[in-house]
């Protein structure tokens, strides 16, 4: 059965998106965002041992929880991530994957920035369209593409940091996708208290 991620995202409006250079600190960052009552959390295949870090994270996922897996570029690499347990699929742009990961039953978030990568992600089985960067156009022009696509949902990735989050929501994303605003450099080794102070915050934005 395919994981309702749109459902998911709509309800918390917030894509946790893990990405360092330290596999522990890395797990140790998505079990915290977890606590903190984050419930969609994205695992970049780009850092060391991310495959490691889906799994153990997965594992520690409370009940209503998704761990995906992120920059997933060939259908091989949405076979690694299946196998590692990744419960969704996103990617920066629109690749081989997205068709593979649909047939699998695994939701993707296709990486798309015009109306035409929009249009095609969907057609080849998306489940939402990630705007990337979003902030090459700001909310202004995700209202643009929403005007011929209402019915896209799409997540806002890309420099969406407390301040402009807002704006994202207001011109009608489904959620928004945060990396280095919200992680820091907590999985890299960094502070976690730090980590979770940023989550408490992010959530309380997008309540």
């Amino acid at each position: 059965m395919t994981l309702d991620l749109t459902a998911a995202l709509a309800a918390t409006r917030l894509l946790a998106i893990v990405r360092g250079t330290d596999t522990a600190a890395a797990i140790a960052t998505g079990t915290a965002l977890l606590a903190e009552g984050v419930r969609v959390v994205e695992v970049a295949l780009t850092m060391p041992g991310a495959l490691d870090a889906i799994a153990a994270i997965r594992a520690a996922a409370p009940a209503g929880s998704l761990v995906g897996a992120g920059t997933v570029l060939t259908p091989a690499a949405v076979a690694d991530v299946a196998a590692a347990g990744a419960q969704f699929v996103v990617t920066p742009a629109v690749v081989d994957s997205i068709g593979e990961a649909a047939r699998r039953g695994l939701p993707v978030a296709a990486g798309a920035l015009t109306p035409t990568e929009a249009y095609t992600a969907v057609r080849m089985g998306a489940a939402a369209v990630k705007l990337f960067p979003a902030s090459l156009g700001g909310p202004t022009y995700l209202k643009a593409l929403r005007d011929p696509f209402p019915d896209i949902p799409f997540v806002a990735v890309g420099g969406v940091g407390l301040a402009e989050l807002p704006g994202y929501l207001a011109a009608g994303a489904l959620a928004v996708g945060v990396g280095g605003p919200l992680i820091g450099d907590a999985a890299s080794g960094g502070d976690l208290n730090a980590l979770r102070e940023r989550a408490r915050a992010y959530l309380a934005a997008t309540s």
